[in-house]
């Protein structure tokens, strides 16, 4: 993605939806910095052979998801539990008091509450309400095909990982802290959260940070 100095220009990005699903990554968790410390969000998926409810529909659909692979634009959001009253209660526990939150947490909410069928089209929208929200003018494009990692340039499909440390802000020269609601009581700067923390907390100067780095 390319900046300029007074806009962001935009941007093509590949996002990777050929690959298959890998379990216990950030493919379907996320985490935030609440009161007693960083959290995880998590959005629960289907891993065996079950029927999924259609969303908005009563209709239920047989889901072969215990295949050995799954391609990650298949794999199914399992709204058994209540993982999205859950997810919205503690946005509001962690956020209530940062300076922006209450401007962008009913347009979050509603992506939730549409309840998309597949982790991709939820990954999808979310990542776009980002980018708009943080003033970020990209367009994400959609792999037609699977490319062994390092085989394209700009490659950050693997680059990170939640079971692994990586230095990857570092390397590129990105490691800088922002305002959050809780870095007085976590003791400083808490890194590597979602960009929802950045986006509540610093609201419309979001790019203004990004641009600085």
């Amino acid at each position: 993605m390319t900046l300029s100095p007074d806009r962001v220009l935009p941007s093509p990005v590949l996002v990777e939806a050929c690959e298959n699903y890998q379990k216990q990554s950030y493919r379907n968790r996320c985490y935030i910095l609440a009161g007693d410390g960083v959290q995880m969000l998590q959005v629960p998926v289907l891993h065996k052979t079950e029927e999924m409810p259609l969303s908005g529909a009563s209709l239920r659909d047989p889901v072969r998801a215990n295949a050995p692979e799954r391609g990650i634009s298949s794999v199914l959001v399992d709204y058994s539990t209540p993982w999205i009253v859950r997810t919205q209660r503690a946005l509001d526990t962690a956020y209530e008091t940062s300076a922006y939150y209450e401007y962008y947490r009913d347009g979050l909410f509603a992506l939730l509450d549409a309840r998309p069928r597949t982790l991709w089209e939820l990954n999808l929208s979310t990542a776009r309400f980002l980018l708009d929200k943080t003033g970020i003018a990209c367009e994400l494009q959609p792999t037609k095909e699977f490319s062994a990692p390092g085989s394209v340039p700009d490659d950050y499909r693997y680059a990170i990982h939640p079971k692994h440390t990586d230095t990857v802000l570092e390397d590129l020269g990105l490691a800088r802290p922002y305002y959050q609601v809780f870095r007085d009581r976590m003791g400083g700067f808490t890194p590597r959260l979602s960009a929802l923390d950045l986006l509540f907390n610093e609201g419309p100067d979001s790019i203004g940070w990004i641009k600085r780095l």
